[in-house]
């Protein structure tokens, strides 16, 4: 029988065809030539002394401080948003997935105005708040909850689309065996979709690390207390384009770090029986 080559094995085909590696080609250089245009701007002699000034340092370490909480609290709320969305089913469900999404559509000023109606003094919910001496607007707390309303969204698509492509017949095959839900949920559930969490919590984190507009709405912009790394950048624009290029630079390369070190290729599941049997006590 002749050799079928790498190209016509059944494990070594690659359907994909040519002009797609051409447009693929294309649209990298469309994301990365503006990148290497910035990189070429940079003032590499000065670089290190215009990151470490003192309102740069202070802007880095508060944006990792506050998309650090940020992604945790997209964590905290959006697991169990989308279990709901993938796993039930009940009246109004397409419109609260689209409510939900809908900070990825709407410019984030409009986010930041939502939060600052909502949470602001004079707002919605601000002025019992004011009562109580809570005051969230223009502060380190408002550029969290600003953070997390822009990035929510991000880890429920990924981990919701996760959860669908996952299936629920290994959760089935527990219940059957006697399992409890809480249980199953976190023998099962939990550990099959990881990498799809993982995922949405990298997007969350670099998401809110870049948040700019939503931010700058609802907590202003208070050097060491609201002023991240963005909007930093967005005043150096102004009075030093060098410095600014250079934040722009070393937000860029955080994010990069970040993803590069958090991301893991997706593990194969467990046989059904296998994990069903292991989530019962």
């Amino acid at each position: 029988m002749p050799d079928l080559g790498p190209r016509n094995r059944p494990g070594g085909y690659h359907a994909v065809p040519r002009w797609v590696y051409l447009l693929a080609a294309a649209g990298a250089l469309f994301i990365l030539v503006p990148l290497l245009g910035m990189v070429a701007k940079v003032n590499w002699a000065q670089f290190i002394p215009l990151i470490t000034s003192e309102s740069s340092l202070d802007a880095l370490l508060l944006s990792l401080k506050t998309a650090a909480a940020s992604t945790a609290l997209c964590i905290i709320f959006g697991v169990p948003l989308a279990l709901v969305l993938a796993r039930a089913q009940f009246a109004g469900q397409r419109i609260l997935r689209a409510l939900i999404l809908l900070p990825l559509v709407v410019p984030p000023v409009v986010g930041g105005l939502a939060l600052l109606y909502t949470f602001g003094r004079e707002g919605l919910l601000g002025k019992s708040l004011n009562v109580l001496g809570i005051d969230i607007a223009f502060s380190t707390t408002a550029v969290v909850m600003a953070q997390a309303f822009v990035a929510l969204p991000f880890l429920v698509l990924s981990l919701e689309g996760t959860l669908r492509t996952a299936g629920q017949r290994y959760e089935a095959v527990a219940a059957t065996l006697g399992a409890r839900p809480s249980t199953v949920l976190r023998r099962i559930t939990v550990p099959l979709v990881l990498p799809g969490l993982l995922s949405g919590a990298v997007l969350s984190f670099a998401r809110s690390l870049g948040e700019f507009g939503a931010t700058l709405t609802f907590a202003g912009s208070l050097q060491g207390v609201t002023r991240t790394l963005p909007l930093e950048i967005y005043l150096q624009r102004e009075t030093d384009p060098d410095a600014a290029v250079a934040l722009s630079f070393l937000l860029i390369a955080v994010a990069v770090v970040v993803v590069a070190l958090t991301y893991r290729a997706p593990r194969q599941p467990k046989p059904a029986v296998d994990a069903a049997e292991t989530a019962v006590p």
